[in-house]
């Protein structure tokens, strides 16, 4: 099994990846692979092309595009992101506008998350930005003790952050929990659930 951690941050080695780093050790220990994806500093977004739905994938062939074929063979995923004035960066945000838009058959029933970093405020805002994605695409979400964030300007800020360091640790363990619970169920033959067809509802209408 293997999660990949997307750090959103255009700080290869900053907070968000101090963060990420924590859940990765524990998944390790937790005989669970895992891989930091970073985003980088140049990042396209959308423009309602609509050109995927057609492709199979982006038109701009990127990260995005990469990521996808990554997350085809994954079996889960946690988006960080530092907060900038209080919310996700716009980095993370084109990069996940144009993933779920293009690449959601690779993401949906799989188990994921946030992180969020920041220095004082606006976690609490991010960290619900990024749950939209999620939250309308059948992903179960893995909660930790507390929102998953870390405090800092800097990753040594957040070495003192015990609470934080704390929280991604719990979050990995419950990751790891229920990817195994998924993978036992599916060793006695429970399948996904047989949805309903989508239905779309204009309000104009």
């Amino acid at each position: 099994m293997k999660v990949l951690l997307v750090n959103g941050s255009p700080r290869k080695e900053g907070c968000t990846n101090r963060a990420l780093q924590e859940i990765s050790k524990t998944l390790e220990k937790e005989e669970i692979d895992s891989e930091i994806f970073w985003i980088g500093v140049h990042n396209q977004g959308c423009v309602a092309c609509n050109l995927c739905k057609e492709n199979g994938e982006c038109i701009f062939h990127d990260n995005v595009n990469e990521f996808a074929l990554k997350a085809e063979e994954a079996d889960g995923f946690i988006f960080g992101t530092p907060v900038y004035y209080g919310n996700a960066t716009g980095g993370i945000t084109c990069f996940m506008d144009r993933l779920f838009y293009s690449s959601v058959r690779y993401l949906e029933d799989k188990p994921v998350a946030s992180v969020v970093s920041c220095r004082r405020g606006g976690a609490s805002e991010t960290f619900a930005q990024l749950n939209m994605y999620y939250m309308m695409n059948n992903m179960p979400v893995i909660s930790s003790q507390y929102w998953n964030q870390v405090h800092g300007y800097t990753p040594s800020d957040v070495e003192k952050d015990e609470e934080g360091l704390q929280t991604m640790r719990t979050l990995a363990l419950n990751m790891a929990w229920i990817l195994k619970s998924i993978e036992a169920g599916k060793k006695t033959g429970l399948e996904k659930p047989k949805r309903e067809k989508k239905i779309h509802t204009n309000f104009i209408h």
